[in-house]
């Protein structure tokens, strides 16, 4: 019985890992100029990511070591290797500002990683504090898909992109976390039609669906924050 309790600790660990190696062979395919299947291996990372955490809850096997090799596993799968894909995809042509992004895109990203292990029991568990790094990895994953696919050569746009939600993951903005949906009676048919519509039009356009998806969920944060930003600037001058 002990012996299956501790195989069953290793469950998460192994989706964790799992992730791992998929940012390893998306910097492999960097290497190598497959952009492409780089793009796609930093997503099924995106899957690995979003099992382990899922399984320990669901296995009660939580612990301080699978948060800490999660939190090494995202700064390889979803630092590193997006760091490296936009590098190797663009990054070298613009010199030293290639490199300035790619790098800043890490360190921010690490930041964002260590601000969250500190503060995760402070914060509200149904937002996130700023963007959470597989949301950037997935956002520039994403736009070089759509770069290879419509053979885009403006490259100053990718890296400004890149740029910004670098700032996004430090940044103090809001952004929702679907960890706790609330699958109530009342919300349960919606929530359905609208992942069964999504599915549908993903399996159809699958990077241009994406990309919309991905695209929404960072504006949202920034739209939000806008008018918050605004009503406080207006409760402010009629204070004055």
């Amino acid at each position: 019985m002990k012996q299956s309790r501790q195989l069953i600790y290793i469950l998460p660990n192994l989706f964790t890992a799992g992730g791992i190696f998929s940012g390893v062979m998306s910097l492999i395919m960097s290497s190598e100029g497959r952009f492409d299947s780089a793009a796609w291996f930093i997503l099924i990372a995106l899957i690995f990511d979003g099992l382990d955490g899922r399984v320990a809850r669901m296995t009660n096997t939580t612990s301080k070591f699978g948060v800490e090799f999660d939190s090494l596993a995202d700064i390889v799968s979803f630092g590193v290797a997006p760091a490296m894909l936009l590098y190797q995809f663009c990054g070298e042509e613009f010199g030293r500002f290639g490199i300035v992004v790619s790098g800043l895109y890490v360190v921010f990203g690490a930041i964002r990683l260590a601000r969250f292990n500190v503060t995760t029991s402070e914060n509200e568990p149904s937002v996130f504090i700023g963007v959470p790094i597989p949301t950037a990895a997935v956002f520039i994953s994403i736009l070089i898909l759509l770069y290879d696919k419509y053979s885009f050569t403006q490259f100053t746009p990718l890296l400004l992109a890149t740029l910004l939600v670098a700032v996004l993951m430090v940044s103090n903005i809001r952004y929702p976390s679907f960890k706790k949906v609330d699958l109530q009676k009342a919300n349960f048919i919606k929530v359905l039609v609208a992942l069964v519509v999504s599915a549908s039009l993903i399996f159809i356009y699958p990077v241009e669906s994406l990309s919309i998806l991905i695209g929404s969920y960072l504006a949202f944060g920034l739209i939000r924050a806008s008018i918050y930003f605004i009503k406080r600037l207006s409760k402010i001058k009629k204070k004055d």
